[in-house]
């Protein structure tokens, strides 16, 4: 019998692997679209600083973390990102593995994996797509936060419903049990994003394909983790021949 502490490093260990490996994605994909952005604000902020005249707003504070320190804290933020979320994988393949339908742990994590992607990122992903740091109104940082938390919470509840729908449905047959898992999800999502308010604080001006450079970027850094997070506790649950149950 495994236990729950083994269970948990493999977790930590497999996450910090994915995080850095995330974060090394993001730094290749992400960090060069950060930039252009930033520089397109500080030609904006140029730009109405000459045409107002304002000589103190020409004399900005520098940052706190310069942008050199701030993409070698991104490999710092991506791997406790990935050891943290590597722990709550880990608690929740514990309490969830007798409730998952198959004897294949392996399975069992990559559709634990695949759900979480969904819920945790690609539900709210769709709703409120990541904006680069150019963008955005300060003052509404609060709002955003709770609606995009708000949004995670719905896209579990998402997958609640897909899973609950399909094994209702499951009597029927296969395609009636992929179709009501299918429905379950999709039924709650587009409910939830009628009632969520629309939040688009992106300037007429700003580059298209910038923007969705980055947004792919972001989504494509969360991808990889839940990916390699995936594929990485499978490997490491997957059961021995020597683990097996043999009958004499």
């Amino acid at each position: 019998m495994r236990t729950f502490g083994s269970l948990l490093v493999r977790g930590l260990i497999v996450g910090l692997f994915a995080g850095l490996l995330a974060g090394t994605f993001a730094y290749v994909m992400g960090e060069s679209r950060i930039d252009a952005a930033i520089a397109i604000e500080e030609a904006n902020a140029g730009a109405h600083t000459h045409d107002h005249g304002d000589e103190h707003a020409a004399s900005e504070e520098e940052p706190l973390v310069s942008r050199n320190g701030q993409r070698a804290g991104l490999f710092l933020a991506t791997g406790l990102y990935g050891v943290a979320l590597g722990g709550i994988f880990a608690v929740g393949f514990t309490l969830l593995r007798r409730k998952l339908r198959t004897d294949n742990d392996s399975y069992a994590a990559l559709g634990l994996a695949a759900a979480g992607f969904i819920g945790i990122v690609l539900v709210p992903f769709l709703k409120y797509p990541p904006n680069p740091p150019a963008v955005g109104d300060p003052e509404t940082i609060t709002r955003r936060t709770v609606t995009y938390l708000l949004a995670i919470v719905i896209g579990l509840l998402a997958v609640w419903a897909g899973v609950a729908l399909s094994r209702w449905t499951a009597r029927y047959g296969e395609v009636a049990r992929l179709a009501g898992g299918v429905a379950g999800l999709v039924l709650t999502v587009v409910a939830a994003y009628l009632i969520l308010p629309r939040i688009n604080e992106v300037p007429d001006t700003f580059p298209a394909t910038l923007l969705w450079q980055f947004r792919f970027a972001s989504l494509g850094t969360q991808a990889t983790l839940w990916l390699l997070l995936g594929f990485g506790y499978a490997a490491t649950v997957a059961r021995r021949p020597s683990e097996q149950k043999v009958s004499v």
